[in-house]
Formats: C-alpha cells, structure tokens, sequence
C-alpha cells in the first residue's frame, strides 16, 4: 500500500495536496485496493461549494458504491472530467491521474491526518 509523505488523508480514505490554496483530492490506494475494480464516479459541477468532511460525490465498483467525503471546505475549481469516461484511472494512479476534484481552499486542511497518522489508521482498521 502506497502512502506518499506530500500528501495529508482522511479516516474516509481521501487524500489532498495542497500547492498553497489550492488542494487536488482523490482517493487513497487502499481505498481503490479496497473497492476494486472502478465503473463509476459522480463529482460536484466545477464552482460549486464543498465543506469539509461532508459528500461531494460517489464512486462504485464491482463490489460496492460510496460516498466521497471532501478533506476541505471551499470552491470547486475543477472536475476531473476524464473519469467519466475512464473510471479506472482511480485505480491505475490513485495519487496522479486518478485525481478527482481541485478546490480554492478555505479551511480544514490544518485538520487532516499526517501520512504516519494515515498508516497507523489503516493498520487499525485492518486488524479490526
């Protein structure tokens, strides 16, 4: 399981970047690992507002369909929009290509979990 040191997660398995205001979400390896094959996303229409910790859209797989918990509040500036057509891109580069929704960033990144925090977070879930 992969879990880049740049990036800051979720208990819900999302992970955000931030490059200043700016945070590019998606979700994390174990999450795609978990669900696994992807068929579908809904994501919010760009200019629309999102808070953390609530659902800004879902994701299905073969196995299972969940809702998709915002890292942080702010505006949506961009769609991935390739993952409408390309479901799987989540699951081929969860951290890169596989990227969901870019947000201006107003808050509630400060709260997120460290990649060290993430792990032992996983771990715990696993042995659960």
């Amino acid at each position: 399981m992969d879990i880049p040191k740049d990036l800051r997660y979720t208990k819900e398995h999302e992970w955000a970047r931030a490059e200043g205001s700016l945070v590019t979400v998606g979700i994390t390896d174990y999450a795609q690992q978990k669900l696994g094959d992807i068929v579908y996303v809904e994501l919010p229409a760009v200019g629309s507002e999102v808070t953390a910790r609530e659902r800004f859209g879902t994701i299905e797989s073969v196995k299972a369909a969940s809702d998709l918990y915002s890292p942080v509040s702010g505006k949506v500036l961009e769609v991935h929009e390739g993952l409408m057509d390309d479901p799987k891109l989540v699951n081929q580069e969860p951290y890169g290509q596989g990227w969901m929704i870019r947000v201006e960033a107003t808050g509630g990144f400060e709260a997120l979990l460290s990649p060290e925090a993430y792990g032992k977070w996983v771990e715990e879930e696993e042995a659960r």
